[in-house]
C-alpha cells in the first residue's frame, strides 16, 4: 500500500498527489511510470512519475479525472491509502548532453515533460520548454516549468493566456528563430505530438514522444500497449515509453485508444448512479 502524503488541485478536475514510496522513489528516473490499483476490485492504471524525492522517500503524480477509476482516485483524500503501487517501469527517459533541447507539454502532458525537462537542464542542456492547454485555468505546473527552462513559451487554445494556439504553431516559429535546435520531447495527447511531428518531420528534426495506450499487466506479457512504430511492433510498457515519433503510426494508435470507448462511458455512468444511491 501506498500512503498519500499530500493532495492538490491543481486546476478543475486535475490532482497532483504526493504518495510515500520509498522504493520507487529511491530507483525512479525520467520518463518512468507506476501501475496502481485503488482497491481490491479496481483496474490497473498507468500513470507518470512527475516528480520524487529519494531523500523524502516520495514520489509526485498528476491526473485528470476522465473516467471512473481516476474520478475515484480524485475522491481520496490525504491519509488515504492505495491499495497496489508497482514501479518504476518502463525505460528512463535518454538524458545527455545535446545542446539546444526543446521540451514541449500540451495538457496533462506538462507534469510529465517536467522530470525529463529538469534532467536535461542538470546536464547541462539549454532546455526551451512549450507548455499549453485549452484555457488559463487548465495550465498546470507553469511554475515548476520555468524554474527548469532557459525559454517558457505559452498558449491556450482560447488565448486566455499567452499565445493563442497550439504548442506546434510556438514551435514552428521557434525553429525559423533559434539557429540550432538539437532535440525536441513532446509529451501531451497524440492528436498534440502528431503534429508537433509533422512539424519536424520536414528538416528531419529528432523528436521523441512518450506514449501512453492501453495498458494492462505493465511487463510486456498482455500486448495491449503494443504500438506500430517504423516496421516494428513495440509495447510500450517494457521498450518505452519513449519512442522517435516519427516512425509512430499514429493513426493506428488513435484507433487503438478508441477501442473501449462505449465500455468506459458504461463503467462512468455505473459509477455516478452508485454515487447518486450512496448520496440519496
Amino acid at each position: 500500500m501506498s500512503l498519500i502524503l499530500e493532495k492538490k488541485v491543481l486546476a478543475p478536475s486535475i490532482y497532483e498527489f504526493v504518495l510515500e514510496a520509498p522504493d520507487v522513489a529511491r530507483k525512479a528516473e525520467a520518463g518512468q511510470f507506476v501501475v496502481l490499483r485503488i482497491n481490491e476490485k479496481g483496474e490497473r492504471i498507468p500513470l507518470t512519475i512527475a516528480d520524487y524525492d529519494r531523500r523524502a522517500g516520495t514520489i509526485t503524480i498528476v491526473f485528470q479525472e476522465v473516467g471512473k477509476t481516476t474520478k475515484q482516485l480524485g475522491q481520496l483524500k490525504k491519509g488515504d491509502t492505495i491499495t497496489n503501487f508497482i514501479g518504476p517501469l518502463g525505460k528512463p527517459s535518454p538524458v545527455m548532453e545535446k545542446g539546444t533541447v526543446v521540451c514541449i507539454g500540451g495538457g496533462m502532458g506538462i507534469a510529465p515533460i517536467y522530470p525529463i525537462a529538469a534532467a536535461l537542464k542538470n546536464k547541462g542542456n539549454r532546455v526551451v520548454s512549450i507548455i499549453g492547454a485549452r484555457n488559463r485555468e487548465l495550465l498546470i505546473w507553469e511554475e515548476r516549468m520555468r524554474k527548469v527552462s532557459d525559454e517558457l513559451h505559452i498558449t491556450t487554445d482560447d488565448g486566455s493566456y499567452g499565445r493563442q494556439g497550439f504548442v506546434s504553431d510556438e514551435l514552428r516559429d521557434l525553429m525559423d528563430k533559434v539557429s540550432k535546435i538539437d532535440l525536441v520531447f513532446a509529451i501531451g495527447p497524440v492528436v498534440m505530438m502528431r503534429a508537433v511531428c509533422e512539424v519536424t518531420r520536414p528538416c528531419k528534426l529528432k523528436t521523441l514522444v512518450s506514449l501512453n495506450p492501453i495498458m494492462v499487466d505493465a511487463t510486456g506479457m498482455c500486448g495491449c500497449c503494443r504500438v506500430s512504430v517504423g516496421e516494428e511492433t513495440k509495447f510500450a510498457c517494457v521498450d518505452g515509453p519513449d519512442f522517435d515519433g516519427h516512425k509512430v503510426n499514429f493513426e493506428e494508435l488513435i484507433a487503438r485508444q478508441r477501442i473501449y470507448l462505449k465500455e468506459e462511458k458504461i463503467a462512468m455512468e455505473r459509477c455516478s448512479c452508485s454515487e447518486n444511491e450512496r448520496v440519496a
